[in-house]
Parts: C-alpha cells; structure tokens; sequence
C-alpha cells in the first residue's frame, strides 16, 4: 500500500516545498493538491461535504505552480492533482503544462482528473454543467494526443485543432497516469474504462466499496481488464484497520489528508501518521 498525503495547499498553510521536503524525509510515496480557480461568492451550488464550505477552498494555490516547487526540492516523491477540473483548462495549454512538470520532475506526476461539484465556477470559465463530463473527457483525449504525436491533431464536439507540434513531451510513457476522481457512476466508470488509468474516489462521501461491482461491469463492458485500473482514496484516516480494508478491496493508494491552516499544524499532523507510514513502507 503507497501512503500518500493530501491538501489544500493556500497562502495560509504551509508552504508546498517545505511540506514536500517533509514528505519526502518521513517515507511518504506522494503528495497530492487540489484545486479550485476561484469560489464565486454566490453559493448557489451546494457543497458536497456539508452545509458550510470550509475557508480553505477560497484560498487554493495554483496545483501546477506548487507541484513545480515541490519537485524542485524533492527526488523521489510523486506529485498529484487531487484533482484538477479538467473541463476548465484550455486542453492545448494543460498537456503543456503537465508534460513540463513530468519533465523538470523526472517523471513523477499522476494526473488526477474531475469533472467539479461548483456549477458557477464551471460557468465562469464558459463551460456548461450539463456537457461538463463530455468536456473533460474531449480535453483529455485530446492531450493524449498531443503527448504521444509528433504531429497531432483533435476533432471532437467540444475540441478541435488541425495538426500541430507540442513539446515537451512527457518522459512517463506514453503519459502520466490518469486517475479520475469522483464517486463514481454509469458515465464516470464508462470515461475510467476508456481513458484513464485509475479510479481515486474521496473517502466517507459513499460507499465506495458497493461501487467496485459497477466498475468491474463496466470494464467488462468495455472489454479492459478491470486490474488494470489502479484504485485510490482521498482522505484516507490513519487508521491501519480502514487502510487495510482498502487493502483487501484491491486500493493500492491511500492519502491521508495534511490540515491546511498553518505549519505547526501540518508538521504535527504528519508526526502523528509516522506509525501507519512505517508500516508499509515496504508494502
């Protein structure tokens, strides 16, 4: 079992870099950041965790910007999007961002990928929350493309460009693993099936374990060896018996969540899970 770490990396937490080094000290396999552009002040979508969205998802850093200062001080830790909203990227201008930081990381990134639970922030950027699944799916089609083409090109309902050359391309072959987020469902399981290379669902939201039999089905269906979809979870306790059962269910990845309200805090959090990290270092 990988013991990675998540967290809302903001101007107010520790400093992604500092954490990173930490991280990297103390045997964890990788460090995950999530990402939000912006929270409009309407809050007319409700969010998902509870009626009251906590300080921390107003003040997100850039996921790219504190990857990049992460990989610079640090040589064996993967660097994670946990997750990025891929429908609210321009596709062209996030293959090259990902590749760039595969580069300079030496091959250490994991893309996660999601579609978002904010209906106005996806607004704001001109994507449509109905069409948000078939969006995010295009726009990593398409930078598959342009990751593994010398010369590609993308002709699709909500992407299209003629043939063009993008480098860098990145050193994980062919691409970064793709891990999708969310609870999952019929045309989550479908897009894990046909594009990604795991599923990392966030722990306590649903009962993920019942979900298993549904994408299981749905690899069948879509004629993929449902081993090769690699399972995650977000926000995993640090609790040996949860981690285990995880274990027991297939999970090769378990995060546990790192507080973003300062650097006492975050050092002390991580003292605290040094017991379970140490027990599977070796796993």
């Amino acid at each position: 079992m990988h013991i990675g770490a998540l967290i809302f990396a903001t101007d107010l937490s520790i400093r992604p870099d500092r954490l990173a080094r930490e991280l990297e000290a103390r045997g964890f396999e990788s460090l995950w950041v999530t990402e939000h552009t912006h929270i409009p002040v309407s809050r007319r979508t409700p969010w998902p965790g509870g009626p009251n969205l906590p300080e921390e998802y107003r003040r997100t850093l850039d996921p790219y910007v504190s990857l990049t200062a992460a990989a610079m001080v640090t040589e064996r830790l993967r660097l994670g999007t946990g997750i990025t909203l891929v429908a609210q990227h321009d596709p062209i201008t996030l293959a090259k961002t990902v590749a760039s930081l595969d580069l300079l990381s030496g091959g250490r990134v994991s893309l996660g990928v999601g579609v978002g639970w904010n209906e106005e922030e996806m607004e704001d950027h001109g994507v449509d929350p109905k069409s948000r699944r078939s969006i995010a799916r295009e726009h990593v089609l398409a930078m598959r493309e342009l990751w593994t083409q010398d010369e590609a090109s993308f002709d699709g309902e909500h992407v299209r460009f003629g043939a063009a050359w993008s480098w860098p391309k990145p050193v994980t072959t062919p691409h970064p693993p793709i891990i999708m987020g969310g609870v999952g469902g019929p045309v989550t399981f479908r897009h894990v099936v046909e594009y990604c290379d795991g599923w990392m669902p966030i722990h306590g939201r649903r009962s993920i374990a019942d979900k298993l039999d549904d994408l299981r089905r749905a690899a069948d269906d879509g004629g993929r060896d449902a081993a090769t979809i690699e399972l995650g979870v977000f926000g995993c306790p640090a609790d040996r018996k949860v981690i285990d059962d995880y274990a027991a269910l297939g999970f090769v990845r378990c995060t546990l969540a790192v507080p973003p309200t300062g650097e006492t805090d975050a050092l002390r959090a991580l003292d605290s899970y040094s017991t379970v990290v140490d027990a599977y270092a070796s796993t």
